[in-house]
């Protein structure tokens, strides 16, 4: 496994047994100006750098009880071209999406159909191609989003938390797995 490191390291957090457990510091996010006007890039992201095409999955776990709690996975080029993806407590409910950032952010959400406190996420980047896809039980995985993102050389994929109107959500990452990019068809749910 590659060496993961911090942007924005949290206050406390712990890696043992191969799960990392991190507690969110007060007014995490990350986002670019859509529908807001601002800029934040203070979530807590855990990752490792790759330049080639790979599928990185996890499973992640917290109580998402607070508007905007969010935690899944991230992938980043800078601070300008990323895409997170996971769950997000909004509506009064936690629901499954992304965010798109290629300049600006975009926002896809819906309802999740599981248990919310205990999900998987799925990337497969292929050259310029990212397939996300997701799951309530580690066997089934459907597909989130298929998108473009700016080419480079490298760049960085890993798990991600964020809290903007609050403090102290605690999330588990466990079952993390960076491997070459499988080579499964679009709609295989596998």
């Amino acid at each position: 496994m590659p060496q993961f490191d911090w942007i924005n390291e949290p206050a406390v957090w712990r890696e043992e047994k191969q799960q990392l457990t991190v507690i969110t510091d007060k007014n995490t996010d990350f986002w670019r100006e859509t529908w807001y006007g601002f800029t934040r890039f203070s979530g807590h992201f855990y990752a490792c750098e790759v330049h080639e095409d790979f599928t990185f999955q996890a499973r992640i776990r917290a109580n998402f009880h607070t508007l905007y709690d969010q935690a899944g996975i991230m992938l980043m080029i800078d601070e300008r071209h990323w895409l997170k993806a996971g769950i997000e407590y909004n509506d009064g409910q936690p629901a499954i999406g992304s965010v798109l950032t290629q300049e600006t952010s975009d926002w896809a959400t819906g309802p999740f159909n599981g248990n919310a406190r205990d999900f998987w996420m799925r990337l497969t980047r292929r050259g310029n191609a990212l397939r996300l896809q997701y799951s309530a039980d580690g066997q089934l995985w459907p597909l989130l989003r298929l998108c473009h993102i700016a080419s480079a050389e490298s760049c960085r994929i890993g798990v991600m938390c964020c809290t903007p109107q609050r403090a102290g959500l605690e999330v588990n990452f466990s079952e993390i797995a960076l491997s070459p990019a499988n080579d499964k068809a679009l709609h295989d749910l596998s």
